[in-house]
């Protein structure tokens, strides 16, 4: 058993646990995520790590209130504990000093983007980030980002906080201007990284996003994680989750994504009406 000593409402929809797992804060990098369990009749969860402390022996994860399993896992408080918590899994995101990158989170995917803007900020490179959310109340890790970066700016879709826009407009800004830009790294919904990879092919600059598919048994056996990287069948979940944007096939990602929408709304229903029934 996991325990769960930090919980944090972010959002309203988003949440952060810090979970007591030593054997893996020992060996977690930035880029990797974990699998957990709630309880034997529960799915598997894959969450990329947020955050880990080797000293304390905690990893940070942070999730989005998206169906059934994310539902009841956000109804667990300070002290409680989860069945499964396995990983580091996947490989850890290649830090070098690459020379000035532009990090981009968008929505929950801010929360995977810091472990790696931080690492890439302490290998060297100069820091860009763009952090963008649909309105100001769905926007979390802003004075943690800022404080890994050169540069900061914040985008919103309606414009309650920082510039009114999409993170790609401030991106286009940026590969427009003077400064040389040596890569961009870019996590959150397939939509937005397939429209920075879009973007950024047209200006050449290298540009790597960490995929999240469905992910099953997190060791590449089921499949379920298939992704196209450059016209070859890949696993997210044991070659990626990082892969070189231009290359990936975002048309099949996103029909994956919605394979099993009739199974995940059922079971979300099937979850409501038991809880309405406990009530």
């Amino acid at each position: 058993m996991y325990q769960i000593i930090e919980r944090k409402d972010l959002t309203p929809t988003i949440k952060l646990m810090k979970v007591v797992a030593p054997a893996i804060a020992r060996k977690a990098e930035a880029g990797q995520f974990i699998i957990l369990r709630l309880h034997d009749h529960a799915e598997r969860i894959p969450l990329t790590v947020a955050d880990y402390d080797r000293d304390g022996g905690t990893i940070t994860i942070v999730f989005q209130i998206v169906g059934k399993s994310t539902e009841e896992l956000a109804t667990l408080k300070e002290g409680d504990s989860i069945l499964n918590f396995a990983g580091p899994l996947g490989e850890p995101s290649e830090i070098e000093n690459y020379g000035t990158v532009v990090c981009i989170g968008g929505g929950v995917g801010v929360a995977p983007i810091f472990p790696i803007t931080r690492a890439l900020r302490q290998a060297g490179n100069r820091i860009i980030s763009i952090i963008g959310a649909r309105s100001e109340s769905l926007l979390f890790y802003e004075s943690e980002m800022e404080s890994v970066s050169d540069e900061f700016q914040v985008m919103t879709d309606d414009g309650t906080r920082g510039r009114k826009g999409l993170v790609t407009e401030a991106l286009e800004e940026i590969l427009k201007s003077e400064q040389k830009i040596d890569l961009v790294f870019a996590v959150g919904p397939v939509v937005m990284m397939k429209a920075v990879a879009d973007l950024t092919r047209k200006y050449a600059v290298r540009t790597i996003v960490s995929l999240n598919p469905v992910m099953v048994d997190g060791t590449g056996m089921c499949g379920g994680c298939r992704v196209s990287v450059g016209g070859a069948t890949k696993f997210a979940c044991v070659d990626g989750p990082d892969f070189d944007a231009h290359q990936v096939d975002f048309e099949e990602l996103s029909m994956r994504q919605r394979t099993y929408h009739k199974e995940e709304q059922a079971a979300n229903e099937h979850y409501h009406q038991c809880a309405c029934g406990r009530r």
